[in-house]
């Protein structure tokens, strides 16, 4: 007697997961809570996706799962209705991340001590994905770090399941592109790039960011996706160097950096105006070119331009305190002693985001030369500790009073935000210490203002 043979057809990984993504079905889990993941949530529950976000910081979720954010450009009350309506779902448990079909890695990659790429929360996640990895799931990682990182931290990782990548499960790198503070760019409205391991990974992946955001570009590997995303922060960090280093030199010359700077930008072709400041701040633009430096050496290679420009711009705080001690010498006072006030520690203008800020350097150089220091900041109320300065004091955002502004002997403007009423500023210090031109509309007290 013949046995049957079963006629149910097998639909394969790749097919099951795409009609999910078509009929946005496909539950989105998001692995990291912070300044990139959070606004991709919004973007992909905007699409009409469920997300579930995945945090190992028990205190980040409970506020999210309370409604409550913690990201100044994301509204608490829009957080909480997703929550409440259960389209997204806040967790720390990572044994959970079976239950999503796309899974978008959005952690961070900061350096070690020894500015070389700490690739920990990346493998980290990456073992955690495994131990539910499953047919049908895409993994796609955004966290921004050097050329080969999916293909050699990510793959070997997933492919010790004994799932084959490109059949069972798919995987893709598209960088992520947030502009904290710029009202004109959100996560749904900046193109994508995206490159996948293999054709079906960029079909399913593209698909994906496709329902998201305005435009996909589709790059022809995992490799060019990373690549892209380490040129576009080095080719900032460099430019911002070369107009540091000019400011440096046209300090000296008496020439006014920024006025510069805006009679070059009127020529309508061949020049994109970048400024200069106190030094670099932010996840990306300090960190990222040390990666491609750091890979560089590895295939006995050098990068001597973006080596240079990090040298440049991590000696920025360093000069403006230098600026400081001549100025106050100029008043006959020491900088021990002196009483300095910090105007920002967000990393740029109107945003709460104080990671790798220069504000942190300053302090650390104010507080080692004796200076009595505070600071204000809208935007951020309490000091966070830092990890690369365990020994800052605790600090609280003191009120601009009057009476605050005028007991200080410089008040130095490190952020420009856009709250900060400069003229009240330049009205009541006594000497105002301006490294981002923020007051260059002031026209009463100028006597009082230096720049560095």
């Amino acid at each position: 007697m013949r046995s049957e043979v079963s006629t149910e057809r097998v639909v394969p990984s790749h097919a099951r997961l795409d009609a999910l993504i078509q009929g946005k079905q496909a539950v989105i889990g998001v692995v990291g809570l912070g300044y990139v993941g959070l606004p991709l949530i919004r973007a992909f529950t905007a699409a009409g996706f469920r997300c579930m976000g995945f945090d190992i910081d028990q205190a980040k979720v409970d506020k999210l799962i309370a409604g409550e954010s913690y990201i100044k450009h994301i509204d608490s009350s829009a957080l909480a209705q997703l929550v409440r309506e259960n389209r997204f779902e806040p967790t720390s448990n990572m044994t959970r991340l079976g239950e999503a079909d796309c899974i978008i890695i959005c952690v961070p990659t900061p350096l070690n001590d020894s500015r070389d790429p700490d690739l920990s929360y990346i493998e980290g996640t990456a073992r955690s994905i495994a131990t539910t990895l499953r047919p049908g799931q895409l993994v796609v990682l955004e966290s921004t770090t050097h050329p080969t990182t999916t293909r050699t931290s990510v793959l070997p990782v997933l492919e010790a399941t004994g799932l084959t990548c490109g059949i069972d499960y798919f995987l893709a790198f598209s960088p992520e592109r947030e502009d904290p503070g710029n009202p004109n760019f959100q996560a749904a409205t900046i193109p994508k790039v995206v490159g996948g391991f293999d054709e079906r990974s960029s079909d399913l992946a593209c698909a994906l960011y496709a329902h998201a955001v305005v435009k996909v570009i589709r790059a022809s590997s995992l490799e060019v996706a990373e690549a892209c995303k380490i040129l576009e922060n080095t080719y900032r960090a460099v430019n911002i160097a070369l107009v540091n280093e000019l400011k440096i030199l046209y300090d000296k010359l008496g020439i006014d950096v920024w006025e510069v700077i805006d009679a070059a930008k009127t020529k309508p072709f061949g020049f994109q105006a970048f400024y200069p400041g106190p030094g670099l701040g932010g996840h990306c633009i300090p960190i990222d070119p040390f990666y491609l430096t750091w890979l560089a050496r590895k295939h006995g290679e050098q990068t001597r331009f973006i080596e240079l420009a990090g040298e440049i711009n991590a000696h920025m705080p360093q000069y403006v305190i230098n600026r400081l001690g001549e100025f106050l010498n100029e008043q006959r006072k020491p900088i021990n002693g002196s009483r300095v006030a910090i105007l920002g520690v967000a990393y740029k203008k109107d945003v709460d985001d104080p990671r790798e800020s220069p504000s942190f350097e300053l302090l650390k150089f104010l507080l080692a030369r004796g200076a009595v220091v505070t600071y204000n900041d809208p935007h951020v109320p309490v000091l966070p500790r830092m990890r690369h300065y365990p020994d800052l004091p605790a600090m609280r955002s003191q009120g601009l009073t009057p009476a605050y502004l005028g007991a200080q002997d410089c008040v130095l403007i490190a952020t420009d935000h856009s709250a900060y009423d400069y003229d009240f500023i330049v009205e009541h210090a006594m000497l105002v210490l301006d490294t981002r031109n923020a007051t260059k509309g002031v026209t009463r007290g100028r006597e009082k203002i230096r720049k560095a």
